[in-house]
Parts: structure tokens; C-alpha cells; sequence
């Protein structure tokens, strides 16, 4: 019965993507407003109820869909020095908003300025974690001597995402390679360790 349990638990995931118009057996895509737990359902093979055991909204099974997708590809990396990783986790993060990702969370951001349940379940699927890897990839870069060790990591890892998402949500310039490599460099220089 786990066994059992977990397929379905997966199929609704995957479906969820594939109705949002993520992965490699995407549909055409329609908005997390438009989508249905009804179409979830259909198309995981399952019924609402099976759905509702898992998850208590619609916002919560799209952000743990998300998650699945997102996490492995902007990993914070533990095996790389303190530059390499932050260069390296900017850089994927910058890449999957430059895409569906970035489409879907924007629209949860969006969802969640109105609906304060959605906002809950931003914060406690996916913002908070974040940000906690966020700050404590910072903190590396003060052990190592790299980021000045009276600068406050919360608000280094603020001025290093803020830009990402204020493009994201506002589309006023691209989000690409270029955008995350001048933005470190700035950040870095302005929260460098002074000799």
C-alpha cells in the first residue's frame, strides 16, 4: 500500500507540472490561477480526496510540485569555496526564473498578496528554507574571510536576491548570466572584507 501511495503521490506531482507546462511531458501550460484540482486529478489517475490527504490546497501542491523541480538545479553547493558556490547557486536560480519556474513563482507571489494562506504556504514549502541556505551560504563567506565579518549575512543575501526577483516580478531587464555575474560582482564588492 506505500508503494501504492507513493506512485500516486508522484503522479500528482508530475501532473501538476505538466498541466503548468513543466518538464519533458509538458502540455501547452496554463496559470496556477487556471489550474484545477479536478485536472489533477483526471490526469494523475486519482480522486480529489487522494489529493486533499496530501495536501490542504491547491497553492501547497503547486509549491511542493515546484520544489521538486527547482531544488535539485539551485543547489547551494557545500563542496565548493565560498565564491564558486554563490556564483554557481546565483547563477542556477537566475537561469530556472529565466524560464517556467520563474513564470510559476511569480505567479504564487502573486497569489499570495491577496490570499494569506497561499503566502503561509510560500513561506513554509519554499521562501523560508531558501532563505535560510541563502544566509547561511553568506555566513561561509565571513568564515572565509571573504565578506567582511561585521556585515549582517541576512541583509547580504537580500541585496544579492532582491534584484533577481524585483526582474522576475517586474520584467524591466533580462534575467540571464550576464545580470548574475555583474550582481555578484557588485555585491561582493560592497560587502568585501576590508584589509
Amino acid at each position: 500500500m506505500v508503494a501504492r501511495s507513493e506512485e500516486s503521490r508522484q503522479a500528482i506531482l508530475q501532473s501538476t507540472l505538466e498541466l503548468l507546462g513543466v518538464g519533458e511531458q509538458a502540455l501547452s501550460g496554463t496559470t496556477v490561477q487556471r489550474l484545477t484540482i479536478e485536472a489533477i486529478a483526471k490526469r494523475a489517475g486519482v480522486s480529489k480526496a487522494t489529493i486533499y490527504r496530501w495536501w490542504p490546497s491547491k497553492a501547497a501542491l503547486v509549491l511542493d510540485a515546484f520544489v521538486v523541480e527547482y531544488f535539485p538545479r539551485t543547489a547551494v553547493r557545500t563542496d565548493l569555496p565560498f565564491r564558486e558556490a554563490l556564483e554557481d547557486h546565483v547563477k542556477a536560480v537566475v537561469r530556472q526564473y529565466a524560464g517556467l519556474d520563474g513564470a510559476m513563482v511569480a505567479q504564487l507571489i502573486a497569489e499570495s498578496q491577496y490570499d494569506p494562506a497561499t503566502l503561509e504556504e510560500f513561506h513554509r514549502r519554499f521562501w523560508d528554507d531558501r532563505r535560510e541556505a541563502a544566509v547561511a551560504l553568506i555566513q561561509r563567506g565571513v568564515n572565509e574571510g571573504v565578506i567582511a565579518a561585521d556585515a549582517n549575512p541576512t541583509l547580504v543575501a537580500t541585496l544579492i536576491y532582491a534584484p533577481i526577483y524585483q526582474r522576475l516580478l517586474l520584467k524591466d531587464a533580462p534575467l540571464d548570466e550576464q545580470f548574475a555575474s555583474s550582481l555578484i560582482a557588485m555585491a561582493l564588492t560592497g560587502a568585501a572584507a576590508r584589509s
